[in-house]
């Protein structure tokens, strides 16, 4: 299990980073909710996997952590307001420049570069 879950969080990290590096705005913003997906996933796993680990006292002979599940849940609620923040300021830039790229220039069209 430990293997299945590392392997998801380095797939949402390889992915987020791949499109956080891409020149348009959209996919940097999906990008970087893909890598907050990853550090909540990270944070979650810190606290130990446990099989039918029971959060409330009595319930179980073996408990979770709930200090990650805390963690995680407040990161859940920061990151979703930071990324309607995000694709706010994205649609004004589009609004204000004319076009979607992070940098604000248009690449050069292919009739330039001949």
């Amino acid at each position: 299990m430990e293997g299945l879950y590392s392997f998801s969080v380095g797939l949402l990290t390889a992915c987020g980073v791949f499109l956080t590096l891409r020149g348009r705005s959209f996919p940097v913003v999906v990008g970087i909710t893909l890598l907050s997906y990853a550090v909540n996933l990270f944070l979650f796993s810190s606290g130990r996997l446990k099989m039918d680990g029971a959060a409330v006292l009595g319930a179980s002979q073996s408990y979770a952590d709930p200090l990650p599940q805390a963690l995680v849940l407040t990161a859940i609620v920061i990151g979703f307001a930071m990324t309607a923040f995000v694709l706010i300021l994205a649609m004004r830039s589009r609004a204000d420049l004319g076009n979607d790229h992070v940098d604000g220039r248009l690449p050069p069209s292919p009739k330039d570069q001949k």
